[in-house]
């Protein structure tokens, strides 16, 4: 992210500083008088504090001055930590106008982040690399998958390590029906991001692709399910395709069908399935909500 021009000539000095009980009133009380100051409480052996740490500090080196950031070792600074009760690594507390406006305990993600600082800096606004993800995003929801993926590509380009742009890439890949690229793009992820939401619908959207495939004319699956109620296979391969074709509710209640009547049927695969789609589709997306609602209906009553 970026800051406008104004808090970058106003506040000089570096954005990241290590400081310690000597030196935090000036640090962090007098310069929080104009410009909000990020202060981080780390422990060098901290997992999680090693997982943390570089997204502060790439959020504060992107803001250009609208926030600074001053880091504090939580082991060497016990009296420090105790004053401003301090329980745990890694801790980040954010002053404002002389005094702790807002903190957090834990690791976040860098969205999260951003969110919560920029509710103590107004001046920071997307980076290129955010705009260029919002536009892709545009373009993907409106079919665009050529022109998204070569936004989320340029990205990569900057941000290696994005895990938001390797989802994004590799869907669009998909779409294009390139899923050679698409798996090489999944297999690029960073250990760290192997578990991102993004990254998990994209791997089974790859995996989905791959099941389409392999499957019949829907004419055919339509027919063979209307002579035979019971013949699952052709229902759920009719459920992938119209899946495909974006009939995510008529795709669902197809799975449905056979939990309610089998579900041990082909080792639970069309409850897996339904997974799949949940996935894909994310835990807050409406039609998950539904669905999973539906799905616990049947597998409860």
């Amino acid at each position: 992210m970026q800051g406008i021009d104004g808090p970058e000539a106003e506040n000089k000095g570096p954005l990241i500083k290590d400081s310690d009980m000597s030196t935090f009133m000036a640090d962090v009380i007098e310069k929080s008088a104009a410009v909000p100051v990020l202060v981080s409480f780390y422990s060098t052996w901290s997992e999680n504090c090693k997982q943390l740490t570089p997204i502060l500090e790439k959020i504060i080196n992107q803001a250009g001055g609208a926030v600074h950031m001053v880091r504090i070792d939580f082991e060497k600074n016990q009296q420090l930590a105790a004053q401003m009760k301090i329980q745990a690594v890694p801790t980040v507390v954010i002053f404002s106008g002389q005094r702790p406006v807002d903190a957090f305990s834990g690791v976040k993600t860098e969205v999260e982040v951003k969110e919560f600082i920029a509710r103590f800096a107004p001046e920071m606004q997307p980076s290129p690399a955010e705009k260029k993800m919002e536009q892709a995003a545009s373009l993907f929801e409106s079919g665009d998958f050529q022109t998204a993926g070569g936004l989320y590509s340029e990205v990569l380009q900057t941000e290696a390590d994005n895990a938001a742009a390797i989802a994004g890439l590799a869907q669009c890949l998909i779409r294009l029906d390139d899923l050679e690229n698409a798996k090489a793009t999944l297999a690029s992820v960073p250990k760290q991001h192997e578990n991102h939401a993004a990254i998990l619908a994209a791997r089974a959207a790859l995996d989905m692709a791959g099941q389409l495939a392999e499957l019949g004319d829907a004419g055919e699956l339509e027919q063979a399910v209307k002579e035979d109620e019971n013949n699952h296979q052709a229902r759920f391969d009719l459920a992938l395709i119209l899946w495909a074709k974006g009939e995510r509710d008529a795709a669902a209640d197809h799975l449905l069908d056979i939990v309610a009547k089998d579900r041990a049927w082909n080792e639970d695969a069309a409850r897996k399935q339904l997974v799949k789609f949940f996935e894909i589709s994310g835990p807050m997306d409406p039609f998950t909500v539904k669905i999973r609602r539906k799905l616990s209906s049947i597998l409860f009553s």
